[in-house]
């Protein structure tokens, strides 16, 4: 294999050619940077670099595999973090000039478990300000873009993440999810992405969360195994997050029927779904009956409705809450979130307490649902990529939508604190990624990465790449 092709080898694959001697951790690194500089200027993807420290960690990588004494399967992978997360030695900016320039001095937990694992961080993926819109772009580092093609979205808030990943720039980033942020973006870019189970990946040393409980990080990938990966590496209980002592016992009690009874749900009510986005996933679902499971066409026999009504409200409450806590960050923020937070203020408490109640009964209501089937399956966005400088598409299938009509698919899965996983399916006419996602009940995220992976294998799409020159 030729050098300059060295950043498309997948995190599962570099890892065995690390321990066969075929490819040295620094020789990737290198690779990975000459393809950061060859690319990004282009997608805006990555916003913070250590270069110097990056090269340092993948020759010490690269002596230990010599020895013999890898750290793990992770061990001198790159690895890029979205501008949410603590990573020490970086700015943590949100995307917001409030922050410009601070810095952590420690790591968001998940981030330490993959340097303890030997990941090579690379350097901070680009967000939205606060990361609270579905397309990415800011006042500190301006829009990321697609890079199946240049005039569109990646997507939001983690579109800084899918489009390093899909650009070749690093194998493996980490994003979060808050309600659909890892999904709908690499749903926009041909990648794989999975949102944990709530407290499947603790969370410690945070930015304030702004969606309640609902942000979860995860990894994305080209690959289900390549997502897997990064995933083992920060999962796990962490008595500081007391939720994840929870989804580590419901990952050991949740056991997967085979075939898969799944429900196949195309439409939430009478919102608008992009065409060619239906007619791939109602293909996807097809080619997952043709594999032996059992697959019903249905609605979802949930009331998620109440979350697209309250989704706003949740971000300007916690805004508020936000800029109580820091009344300087308030001053330096852009317009639009300063007065996001002013109908904030505004909201009476009793609000946010029935809030809590619905989200409440939809995980109890969720339970039920699980009984009868293994899994849900539904598109991952009801658009395609749209305009990289617009915050969201203004209609779909001729229909005039909020701001919220692209994302209806996957904020219900935060608020039941589901696990998802976002696939890549048949391409749109005109080349552009459509992506599905897969829900399964509290603590069955490897039942999904496991029907993922079959599915996958049927469908391979790790050779498509885009053509970024």
């Amino acid at each position: 294999m030729k050098d300059e092709r060295l950043w498309r080898v997948g995190a599962v694959e570099l890892a065995r050619r690390f321990r066969d001697g075929s490819l040295t951790p620094l020789a990737v690194a290198q690779a990975c940077l000459a393809r950061l500089d060859a690319v990004n200027p282009r997608i805006g993807a990555v916003v913070a670099r250590r270069d110097e420290q990056f090269l340092a960690e993948a020759q010490a990588a690269t002596a230990r595999h010599a020895r013999g004494a890898a750290l793990s399967a992770l061990d001198g992978i790159a690895l890029t973090v979205k501008d949410s997360l603590f990573a020490a030695e970086l700015p943590t900016t949100w995307g917001t000039p409030a922050l410009r320039d601070f810095r952590s001095d420690q790591d968001e937990l998940a981030v330490a478990r993959a340097r303890d694992g030997g990941a090579l961080v690379l350097g901070k993926t680009n967000v939205p300000e606060f990361a609270l819109e579905g397309y990415t772009a800011n006042p500190l580092f301006g829009v990321t873009r697609n890079p199946w093609n240049l005039a569109l979205t990646a997507g939001g808030s983690s579109g800084g993440a899918v489009a390093a990943v899909a650009a070749g720039i690093g194998p493996l980033a980490l994003g979060q999810d808050g309600g659909g942020s890892i999904r709908r973006p690499a749903s926009h870019t041909g990648l794989v992405g999975l949102k944990p189970s709530l407290g499947a990946v603790p969370r410690h040393h945070a930015l304030p969360s702004l969606l309640l409980d609902f942000e979860v990080i995860g990894p994305v990938a080209r690959t289900v195994a390549d997502a897997r990966l990064l995933f083992d590496a920060v999962r796990g209980p962490a008595p500081v997050d007391r939720c994840s002592l929870a989804a580590a016992h419901a990952a050991r009690e949740r056991r997967p029927h085979a075939p898969a009874r799944v429900l196949y749900v195309e439409r939430l009510g009478d919102a608008p779904l992009d065409p060619q986005v239906a007619a791939s996933v109602r293909r996807a679902a097809d080619r997952l009956e043709a594999l032996g499971h059992r697959v019903e066409h249905g609605r979802l026999p949930l009331d998620p409705d109440f979350h697209g009504e309250a989704w706003s409200r949740i971000g300007d409450i916690g805004l508020a809450r936000l800029f109580e806590r820091h009344p300087e960050w308030e001053r330096l923020a852009s317009a639009k979130y300063r007065e996001m937070a002013a109908r904030g203020r505004r909201l009476p408490a009793t609000l946010l307490a029935q809030i809590g109640e619905q989200v409440a009964q939809l995980r109890r209501d969720t339970v039920a649902l699980f009984e009868r089937i293994d899994v849900v399956m539904m598109p991952a966005a009801a658009a395609l990529p749209w305009p990289a400088d617009l915050a969201y598409p203004d209609r779909i299938a001729g229909q005039t939508v909020g701001p919220r009509g692209h994302a209806l698919y996957t904020g219900w899965v935060n608020a039941a604190s589901l696990p998802a996983l976002a696939l890549p399916c048949t391409p749109s006419r005109e080349g552009l990624p459509i992506g599905l996602q897969l829900i399964g009940p509290y603590g069955a995220d490897d039942a999904l990465l496991d029907l993922g992976a079959a599915y996958e294998a049927a469908c391979p799409w790790a050779d498509r790449w885009p053509d970024l020159r």
